[in-house]
């Protein structure tokens, strides 16, 4: 009897890409795509319901973004895995990923075999990551991993989803009155998550609070 195919959740906001992958997955024996979603918050939902075992995310995505919707996934099922597909190799990009729990990252140009590859090796526990990710990114994951975890703490877990709202506005330069109007909070409440978030982070200004929210890949570095 030949061994169960690997089922995989395509995520990304391009249909076109989607529509790439999927065509390049079916020629594989033993990868089967079961299920497409086109952002973040669409791939939580699919992810709890048909329970992939790999799932290929984009990392910039709207709504919920890669990070965060790895962060959860590997919360929610923990023997789902996840490979990162991105357009960026930055390090910033990279690690924030690594430490929300990806086992693999492939750039986007990457040949159709890399990506293939990192599926199979997160189906059997194993990392993938593209031969051009400097290997100092991977060395500074593994020395900031706790020794005594499997997986690495998550520093957003402090907050709650309300407050990692702020956080995503904040650092994309909104102000209070304009975050209170988004959320419909009055702008004391709004002040007052602010003042919670820089305490559970220990950071002690805007800046701070921006760097914090880049490398936990909240929102992009750019």
């Amino acid at each position: 009897m030949s061994a169960a195919r690997i089922r995989v959740l395509l995520v990304d906001d391009h249909t076109l890409l989607r529509q790439g992958l999927r065509a390049i997955l079916d020629r594989e024996a033993d990868i089967r795509v079961i299920g497409e979603a086109c952002d973040g918050r669409d791939a939580l939902r699919k992810a709890t319901a048909l329970k992939p075992d790999v799932v290929v995310l984009d990392i910039s995505m709207p709504r919920v973004n890669g990070v965060e919707a790895t962060r959860h996934i590997r919360a929610d099922l923990p023997a789902t895995r996840v490979v990162a597909l991105s357009m960026h190799d930055g390090e910033d990009y990279v690690e924030s990923i690594l430490r929300a729990g990806a086992t693999g990252y492939v750039l986007k140009d990457a040949p159709a075999r890399d990506l293939v590859a990192a599926i199979r090796a997160a189906r059997a526990g194993g990392m993938h990551l593209d031969p051009r990710i400097s290997a100092s990114v991977v060395a500074r994951y593994l020395e900031k991993r706790p020794a005594t975890e499997t997986h690495p703490v998550d520093p957003a877990a402090r907050l709650t989803p309300r407050e990692r709202e702020v956080v995503r506005l904040i650092a994309t330069s909104h102000t209070n009155r304009d975050i209170a109007r988004q959320l419909e909070l009055s702008v004391k409440t709004v002040e007052a998550h602010r003042t919670r978030i820089m305490s559970k982070l220990d950071v002690h200004n805007v800046a701070g609070l921006v760097r914090w929210a880049i490398a936990s890949g909240m929102v992009g570095p750019d």
